[in-house]
């Protein structure tokens, strides 16, 4: 009978560093093959080897203490099977495999197996010996497993055990790529998905490779290689509002953004003091769109918020009622009155939902209305017609509000030291098979109205009171529960805060990534607040990455960031062959000022202060380009205006309909234009809509410095 205990001694003496005797790829794929084996027949359940005592005698045969399992045992197996599943996966390339063992094998080292478990203190060793050669197995390199240097202030900057190794996903505001990058910092995948223009841009990946993004002329699905593969487009309104998702049943769920006029809200009962008179009020709604073909859908479900609404203001108007008699409805004027008390200035937008999640097994919808300080829970089984009323659907209350968490003052149930939520974002449902599977998880962004914010951010879950199709709560009160179930805030909690955007998720191994989307910053800490990963994005605003230091907030955001694990089927579809770190990526504007001078874009479309090329190599992701030479700062002062008329008019935003064209107006403050080595140069993204006329050029209040007609028609 084979002593598996001594093969395993030999195998971490062969190519170890203390045996002088470094590996040949020869001889370390023989040292893991051997490996396997032994690790195929410890973890067979059928046969249970002898195995070494602790005193390093070997076990009488028959005895059956030697070959029972114990529970560090059963764990490292589980560890040490996830690890040849991995590598016998033949439907994973071989970076997926690697970091789907790697995963594996930093949970087995994680484990620390007593003396009395001889079975696991063998398997520990086999699978160390293993794990040391996955890189020849599997034809990759690695690099240096650890973060890129102390002294580095962008990229990767911390890489712990313990850290969940997937693959993150994330953009810029104003950035037009949309970048996946590996455990290690480094660019795996690029999706070249041109303007988005949307106001709150973010992606998601698909199971079939495929990413779902906004932009502001819709929502697009892009193929591997950035091609559209689907869109759906909504004319003449600001769609784009912060988020969609795919449903399990193919459709997609996205908000949308309508508005009331001045009379139509007061004719609501909102009170005519607090609305914007100009612009009137404007909110999201969602849709459920089936995608038809390449290019269009059909709505199949709606709900609006409009449609379930109370107010104490005007008792001659509709919906007229006592707030606190109906937590299933929408006080009209909560959010418009939190904002006139501290700023004397109506608010044009009622609520700002930022995030939507779908729970299939309740059939249920998650909003964030960020302007009331919740969560809402309302009931998708409910039909168009039912959501538009208060009856009908699993839970019986049609489109009412099921549950609402956060802030009891927005239903009159409470006071400023019963709120929990502050601007919230990303709120959703932690799924099923993830720690904490059915609870809620929130970014608690700790900004509010002036008067009601606390001045720091949290991660908190929520555990909600789930009873059937409903969340029952006491008579009289608020919705429990009264605290969140686990938080997670800095020590000093002012060093944590986003005081807008950002996201957290729940990971497999228990982790949560977190988005500060202010600071650019992705990180993960463990379920005791331990952080283990982090990664600062070397975005600049309409810039791909070019910078070593961090540049102000306000250059560019993250809206958020996904993690996903090398299991994901997504990842099947890509090419994740490592590439450069994203902050060494040349700076964008000096190529393009080299590529307009050597002619690549042709001649210019107009002559002026500033020379303007036509960028249309890619008609998904077609740009001006400003030029002047030799130029100086105080050329670049003055705001520039971009004008752009539509071939359809119904392209225009509703907001701006009114003007009759698309505007994109620009200033160096936005960091949209570079100034360096005696010339200045200025990008702009044009919408993906088909264009007639552009006028642009820049102005004071004086009026114009200069101004440029375009007809692209020509």
């Amino acid at each position: 009978m084979f002593d598996l205990s001594s093969i395993a001694s030999r195998l971490a003496y062969i190519c170890s560093g203390g045996g002088q005797n470094q590996c040949s790829p020869k001889t370390a794929a023989l040292r893991a093959a051997a490996a396997i084996v032994a690790i195929v027949i410890l973890t067979t359940a059928a046969w249970h080897p002898p195995l070494a005592h602790a005193d390093g005698g070997a076990s009488a045969r028959g005895k059956t203490s030697a070959s029972a399992p114990d529970d560090s045992s059963a764990t490292i197996q589980s560890h040490a099977q996830q690890i040849l599943r991995a590598l016998s996966d033949r439907h994973a390339n071989n970076w997926v495999r690697y970091w789907q063992a790697r995963a594996a094998c930093d949970s087995a080292a994680a484990h620390n197996a007593p003396a009395a478990a001889p079975r696991a203190r063998v398997l520990l060793t086999l699978t160390a010996s293993l794990c040391a050669q996955l890189d020849v197995l599997l034809g990759v390199n690695p690099a240096d497993y650890s973060p890129r240097g102390e002294s580095r202030t962008v990229g990767l900057l911390l890489n712990e055990p313990g850290a969940a190794l997937g693959y993150t996903l994330f953009t810029g505001y104003e950035n037009n790529d949309v970048f996946l990058i590996d455990p290690l910092g480094r660019v795996a995948h690029t999706w070249h998905i041109g303007h988005v223009g949307a106001s709150f841009p973010h992606a998601k990946l698909l199971d079939n490779g495929n990413l779902l993004a906004i932009r502001r002329s819709g929502i697009f699905e892009f193929d591997p290689r950035g091609n559209i593969a689907w869109q759906y487009r909504i004319r003449g309104l600001q769609h784009d509002h912060h988020d969609f998702l795919k449903m399990p049943n193919g459709n997609i769920l996205l908000l949308v953004r309508g508005a009331k006029t001045h009379a139509q809200a007061i004719a609501a009962g909102a009170n005519p003091e607090l609305v914007h008179k100009k612009n009137g009020l404007s909110y999201e709604y969602l849709l459920e769109v089936r995608p038809i073909g390449a290019s269009g859908g059909e709505v199949v479900w709606e709900w609006s918020p409009w449609d379930h609404i109370v107010q104490e203001f005007d008792p001659s108007k509709p919906n007229y009622g006592v707030i606190a008699e109906h937590p299933e409805l929408i006080d009209l004027n909560f959010s418009l009155e939190s904002r006139i008390k501290h700023k004397p200035v109506p608010l044009k937008v009622w609520l700002h939902i930022n995030a939507i999640d779908y729970n299939p097994a309740l059939d249920q919808i998650m909003l964030s209305p960020r302007h009331y300080s919740e969560l809402w829970i309302i009931d998708h089984s409910a039909t168009t017609q039912e959501a538009r009323g208060h009856a009908g659907g699993n839970s019986g209350m049609g489109g009412d509000l099921l549950y609402r968490w956060g802030n009891p003052r927005a239903y009159a149930r409470g006071t400023l030291a019963d709120q929990r939520l502050f601007w919230q974002h990303n709120t959703h449902w932690i799924p099923t098979g993830m720690p904490g599977e059915g609870n809620i998880l929130a970014f608690n962004n700790g900004n509010e109205f002036r008067g009601y914010k606390r001045g720091y951010s949290s991660i908190d879950e929520i555990a909600p009171p789930v009873d059937g199709y409903r969340y029952p709560r006491s008579a009289g009160s608020a919705y429990p529960p009264d605290e969140p179930e686990w938080t997670y805030a800095a020590e000093t909690p002012a060093d944590f805060y986003a005081s807008l955007v950002s996201g957290a998720q729940r990971l497999p191994n228990g982790n949560t990534l977190i988005a500060n989307g202010i600071a650019r910053i992705i990180f993960q800490v463990t379920p005791d607040g331990k952080p283990v990963w982090k990664y600062v994005v070397p975005l600049d605003k309409l810039v791909n990455p070019l910078r070593s230091e961090p540049v102000h907030w306000t250059a560019d955001k993250v809206y958020r960031a996904y993690l996903y694990m090398p299991d994901h089927p997504g990842l099947q579809a890509l090419d994740l062959t490592p590439g450069a770190y994203l902050e060494n990526t040349p700076d964008t504007y000096d190529l393009t000022f080299n590529a307009a001078i050597a002619g690549d874009f042709g001649d210019p479309l107009a002559r002026s202060d500033f020379d303007i090329y036509l960028d249309d190599n890619n008609k998904d992701n077609r740009r001006l380009i400003y030029i002047k030479q030799p130029c100086a700062a105080e050329d670049a002062q003055q705001r520039f205006f971009l004008h752009i008329i539509p071939a359809d008019a119904r392209d225009i935003p509703a907001g701006r309909q009114k003007y009759g064209f698309d505007a994109h107006d620009f200033n160096i403050k936005g960091n949209d234009i570079k100034v360096s080595d005696g010339h200045c140069i200025a990008v702009r993204y044009l919408p993906d809509y088909p264009i007639e006329r552009i006028h642009t050029g820049q102005f004071t209040d004086a009026g114009h410095l200069w101004r440029a007609d375009i007809n692209l028609n020509e």
